[in-house]
């Protein structure tokens, strides 16, 4: 039986032998190029892996006529949303419990081809630079996870995870007026345990000689569990495993909540309410399956905003919360060729511009952008790319910082959403203050992808035992977002 909120103790699953695969950026970088086109080819064969059912029966993409299976009427915890934080708490939900037929999981998702998810849509980047203990403490643990991801995610008869790690770190520029912020992050980072090095201007041009340093007063450097990986093999490793330990995965959408309320529900409190159940929306059909649920996890990302809006209208007249402040905010991001810009040591590099790029396989083919200013967000109801926005904007600051791609060509390029926390542009985890069994995981605002291994974990812990032991996410609760206690993050990209 589901124990929601109560005080317990943490039960780690079984850990054992060395890292499979260190996550650093300081231990000699492979230059062979044979070295990068080994994991390119297992990446190729995972991908297409991927597109076949597994021998658990989990299915990575939706195939012609396949149907997804309607959701049970009944489920002790309904994850909204299949991203890789609704399938990491999946998976964390049932490794805790330690029990075969435990609790009933389902994961509902409405884009089974995620072609829009912010997940595999992201730049896949993951770094312990951030000014905030609890994003420090997340994406350590977070890398920690990774580095044993077979230990955690393997599913006998499959072959093993390789999520395609380039350990080149993250390179943060300042200019003399974003010194002090990032020298006052160094310190929180180093504290934390984090391996960052501070560079002068000169030891940073000694360093990449690339660079054009003019207008850099200092700037940092992830020695260790820093750089990107493949998204879609993360969220796929999760999603394999957690239907292995009989998570189920159900087509459709949450649209809305039935609840108790106080008008209802003698003894409740005026403007609470508990979720009886959820109303899913199935493909292809104008038909609502209710599931009752004993939990439920918000989860859906960019839409989540929406989702519990729409959860807690009936309860505002009686407790006049303003809306969860989560929305989606459209990012671009541009592939580009040049074959005279940085080489293999190129690390993600965040210009004092707020500009970025890193290297994108062997060929000199590199990946970056840029946030638009306040005030002049793009359009969020479709995802075209505004291709002017990196003539006008992204390029000139990149051929400023690094010479060579004066001569670059853009060859491509997608859009995809940051689930946006307008309020402090930091994660929200906890139980909502509204919904008694409601619990909201998301508004990470462009890290929740490289946090989604700890986050899904303090999730499932809080749910299952009223605590989280490997972080403490409690200042990341939802009731700041009404309490006026923003938990602000400076390194925000």
């Amino acid at each position: 039986m589901l124990r929601a909120w109560r005080g317990g103790r943490a039960l780690w699953g079984r850990r054992g032998g060395k890292p499979s695969r260190g996550l650093s950026s300081n231990s000699g970088l492979r230059t062979d190029i044979l070295s990068e086109l080994g994991p390119a080819l297992s990446r190729l064969g995972q991908t297409l892996r991927g597109h076949l059912p597994g021998a658990d029966g989990s299915w990575s993409a939706v195939q012609p006529g396949y149907k997804s299976p309607p959701p049970p009427e009944h489920a002790d915890v309904v994850v909204a949303g299949g991203g890789v934080l609704g399938w990491s708490v999946a998976y964390w939900l049932k490794t805790l419990e330690n029990r075969r037929h435990g609790m009933r999981v389902v994961v509902v998702e409405r884009d089974p081809t995620y072609s829009q998810a912010s997940t595999v849509l992201s730049v896949g980047g993951i770094r312990q630079q951030f000014s905030l203990p609890e994003n420090i403490r997340l994406s350590l643990q977070s890398a920690a996870f990774l580095r044993t991801i077979n230990e955690h995610l393997w599913v006998p008869n499959e072959p093993p995870i390789d999520i395609q790690f380039q350990p080149s770190g993250y390179l943060f520029l300042a200019s003399e007026r974003g010194a002090a912020t990032l020298e006052a992050g160094i310190k929180v980072q180093r504290e934390e345990g984090a391996k960052v090095v501070l560079l002068s201007p000169n030891q940073l041009k000694a360093k990449f000689p690339w660079i054009n340093t003019e207008d850099v007063a200092v700037a940092s450097y992830g020695l260790e569990n820093e750089g990107w990986f493949d998204p879609w093999s993360l969220l796929t490793a999760f999603r394999r495993k957690a239907m292995s330990l009989g998570v189920y995965s159900c087509v459709g959408e949450v649209t809305s909540f039935v609840a108790d309320t106080a008008d209802n529900t003698p003894g409740m409190p005026r403007g609470v309410g508990r979720v009886k159940y959820v109303n899913v929306r199935l493909p292809d059909s104008p038909e609502l399956q209710p599931v009752s649920c004993a939990i439920v996890v918000a989860a859906a990302g960019a839409w989540i905003g929406k989702l519990l809006d729409s959860a807690t209208a009936g309860l505002q007249g009686s407790l006049a919360l303003s809306p969860i402040p989560i929305e989606p905010r459209k990012r671009y991001v541009y592939v580009w060729h040049c074959p005279g810009g940085p080489g293999l040591e190129t690390p993600f590099l965040i210009d004092t511009s707020g500009a970025y790029f890193r290297r994108e396989g062997i060929a000199g083919n590199y990946l970056g952008s840029m946030s638009p200013a306040e005030g002049c967000e793009p359009d969020t109801g479709n995802l075209d790319v505004d291709h002017g926005f990196f003539q006008q904007e992204v390029w000139p600051r990149l051929a400023h910082r690094v010479p060579a791609f004066q001569e670059l060509k853009v060859k491509s390029a997608w859009a995809g959403y940051y689930d946006y926390n307008s309020f402090d542009q930091n994660g929200v985890l906890g139980p909502h203050p509204q919904l008694q069994n409601v619990f909201v995981l998301g508004g990470f605002s462009g890290h929740g992808l490289q946090q989604s291994p700890a986050a899904g974990r303090a999730a499932a812990e809080l749910l299952l035992h009223g605590t989280s032991t490997a972080v403490d996410v409690s200042r990341m609760a939802p009731g700041r977002l009404w309490g006026d206690r923003p938990l602000l993050e400076a390194a925000i990209v």
